[in-house]
């Protein structure tokens, strides 16, 4: 069973989302940059809709990211 993360878009960059956990500043790695349009079609949101949104997401075998969810 995949574990569920809760995570923040940071900003969009060209075609991709900056994605890092949902933890104070000083605690987070590096941004990891995902597909914004994936991201916005499994959310129904609009791109310009995703910067700053708290999402949660599935992490996989090879620690990517899917099967995102808006974050209570």
């Amino acid at each position: 069973m995949s574990e569920r993360v809760t995570v923040r878009v940071l900003l969009l960059f060209g075609d991709q989302a900056e994605i890092v956990a949902d933890v104070p500043a000083e605690e987070r790695a590096e941004p990891v940059r995902y597909p914004a349009a994936d991201i916005a079609r499994a959310l129904g949101l609009e791109l310009g809709e995703l910067p700053g949104r708290r999402l949660t997401a599935s992490v996989g075998a090879d620690d990517r990211l899917s099967g995102w969810q808006l974050a209570d």
